[in-house]
């Protein structure tokens, strides 16, 4: 149990929310394969980032909160950068966002790439990474 012995101090308890973007859709040439590059594919992000909406939901500010549609943006202009792997790729969304916008504490994101060239009948591979400050 923890005490607080004023409640300012009560006050730094940090609350945990989630802003989601679902099922962002982008057309990209990532992968390994000659073909790939050239053709490209349709990819699928799934992004999460956890952070404290207290203030916003109380100022009704934008410069309270962490921006989703400059989190839209980060994934398309990310993903228009040619990777081999799903995960660099991952990995830049994460990083930028740490690196750009600091009410961010933990970051889950899910790069899809729809009907891979794995000679099946395959819907999706789908890489997911998550991390925190």
């Amino acid at each position: 149990m923890v005490i607080f012995d004023t409640a300012s101090e009560a006050s730094y308890l940090y609350h945990m929310h989630k802003i989601i973007l679902d099922n962002v859709r982008v057309f990209t040439n990532h992968g390994c394969l000659t073909e790939e590059e050239l053709i490209g594919s349709e990819y699928r992000v799934d992004l999460e980032v956890k952070t404290d909406l207290t203030k916003s939901s109380e100022t009704d500010s934008l410069s309270d909160t962490v921006d989703y549609v400059y989190l839209n943006k980060v994934i398309k202009e990310e993903m228009a950068i040619r990777s081999k792997l799903l995960e660099h790729v991952a990995q830049r969304i994460i990083d930028r966002i740490f690196k750009e916008e600091d009410l961010v504490q933990n970051i889950e994101v899910k790069v899809s790439k729809l009907n891979p060239p794995l000679g099946g009948d395959v819907e999706k591979v789908t890489i997911q990474m998550e991390q925190s400050r």
